[in-house]
């Protein structure tokens, strides 16, 4: 058969998402926050978006909107009809000539300098200088000298985010020397050059090991926690000997072998080891220049007269709706140029489906949440023991839409109960069945297992065998491996790791 290239017409169908509906998605899945910031930048680029102010709902002056889109919402105002113009001794008319102004192609007239400046004053978060900051303003409080305080740089600049020295001493000093010969190859320096030797590197260790927080510039855990307990005064305990003599020991909970080789009793060296486990691993996250997360509830669930009735926590979000003063313009078609009609449509038709799309995602949080409180009734009644499993795709079955739109509505939002603030993903969870032919969920197993750690008694601490015998006797058939693996997930010890004397 020869090869060659030819043509041919084909007919099918297939499907292709455009990108208002990507845009839709991306509204779905944004906490409240970010849905915040974004609907504010609709305002600023989105001439036919305008902002309900809180003295219109006093006034009156929302009247005309949807009934049927107020009875579902009270945060975003559509209305369908446009309000009467404003009358030319109406002050506000004669301020601006916004009929010019669209005509014009929104060329304003007049120095804008003052206006971009009011616009883009915005306050922001400012976030903390961060460790490396922090200990460089510790250096600059002490007498160092030049050649010390390139030396003290470089040390601060390999010290990682958790206060831990990255490299070794010899690595620090090879690639300060190695540059201290590059610059000197390039301003063509003959004879002996200044490099840092092992002593100077040594003795500005030590001047580091002084600085806040206690442990900083450690080598390894084991220097971290002994420069801690050094700074309390702890240097001559027995703690303090564990950390340098019997450290592996000290990790593998063998107190009865410490005691042996220390002399003390096993009651006083599980009491060093206390101490020891009070003190900070990671001293440097202390001055992290990480902001802190603030969580919002993107919902509410509120019990009223014995009933969870669910609210939208959205009194923070802009309130948008149709600019009646260019609707008002946009009416008269045959004022505008070929390229204006596209402009203003394009811009209308954008501001109409992100208020549509606000309203959606609104009775798509609000019908999924509903059914969550429906399924969940006992865990907000009794507790997380009687939290059902639950599952992404049951939610989609029972309220008809597809299992990734209820994934993008549970990801990333929180929701308010009177159990505290819980992520939309808590509520979801795998299930085991027990005796009576009931499902209960993983994590309210988890729960009965932390609990029955809490209580046990720690000179018998309970074994994951014990731990599967108490859940069957309660009419939960689990296996141990399966105890084992949330035993994990809880940052619980085994039994042996957790034995007290």
């Amino acid at each position: 058969m020869k090869a060659g290239l030819s043509q041919s017409l084909r007919m099918g169908q297939e499907m292709k998402i455009n990108p208002r509906l990507y845009q839709a998605m991306d509204m779905l899945t944004m906490p409240l926050l970010d849905l915040q910031q974004h609907l504010k930048q609709e305002l600023l680029v989105n001439p036919f978006l305008d902002l309900v102010e809180d003295d219109e709902d006093e006034t009156g002056e929302a009247d005309g909107a949807d009934e049927a889109t107020q009875g579902t919402t009270d945060a975003f105002e559509v209305p369908l009809d446009v309000a009467a113009p404003t009358p030319d001794n109406d002050p506000r008319q004669q301020e601006t000539d916004w009929e010019g102004i669209l005509l014009d192609g929104f060329d304003v007239s007049g120095p804008r300098e003052d206006a971009d400046e009011r616009e883009w004053n915005e306050p922001v978060t400012i976030s903390r200088g961060g460790l490396d900051r922090d200990l460089r303003d510790q250096l600059a409080l002490l007498t160092l000298t030049p050649r010390q305080q390139v030396l003290a740089e470089e040390f601060v600049g390999n010290i990682s985010d958790d206060g831990y020295l990255a490299c070794g001493l010899d690595e620090i000093l090879r690639g300060i020397n190695q540059e201290i010969q590059r610059s000197a190859e390039a301003e063509g320096v003959e004879g002996a050059l200044p490099l840092f030797t092992m002593d100077e590197a040594d003795a500005m260790l030590a001047i580091i090991h002084g600085l806040e927080p206690a442990g900083v510039g450690a080598r390894d855990l084991r220097e971290c926690l002994l420069l801690q307990l050094r700074e309390a005064r702890g240097d001559a305990t027995l703690a303090c000997r564990i950390l340098v003599e019997h450290f592996d020991e000290l990790i593998a909970h063998r107190w009865a072998e410490i005691a042996k080789r220390t002399g003390k009793t096993t009651a006083e060296v599980q009491q060093a080891a206390d101490r020891i486990a009070k003190l900070n691993p990671k001293p440097g996250f202390a001055m992290s220049a990480s902001l802190d997360n603030y969580v919002i509830p993107d919902l509410v669930v509120d019990k009223i007269d014995g009933q969870y009735l669910v609210f939208l926590n959205d009194t923070n979000i802009p309130r948008l709706r149709l600019s009646r003063v260019y609707q008002e313009i946009a009416r008269d078609r045959k004022k505008f140029t070929p390229e204006h009609k596209e402009f203003i449509a394009s811009k209308l038709n954008a501001a109409q489906w992100l208020i549509q799309a606000i309203e959606q995602r609104r009775h798509t949080m609000l019908r999924v949440m509903h059914f969550i409180v429906d399924r969940q009734r006992d865990f907000f009644e009794k507790g997380v023991q009687h939290l059902k499993p639950l599952t992404l795709r049951e939610v989609a079955d029972v309220i008809g839409m597809h299992e990734s739109t209820v994934s993008r509505v549970t990801n990333d939002k929180y929701v308010q109960t009177p159990r505290g603030v819980l992520p939309l993903k808590y509520f979801f969870s795998s299930g085991i069945s027990t005796t009576d032919g009931e499902d209960v969920s993983a994590r309210g197993i988890k729960d009965k297992i932390e609990k029955l750690v809490k209580d046990e008694d720690a000179k018998d601490p309970l074994t994951d065998q014990a731990i599967v015998a108490i859940l069957e006797a309660e009419g939960i058939r689990i296996a141990r491996r399966t105890v084992a693996k949330y035993r994990d997930q809880l940052k619980v010890l085994s039994a042996r790791m957790r034995k007290r004397v």
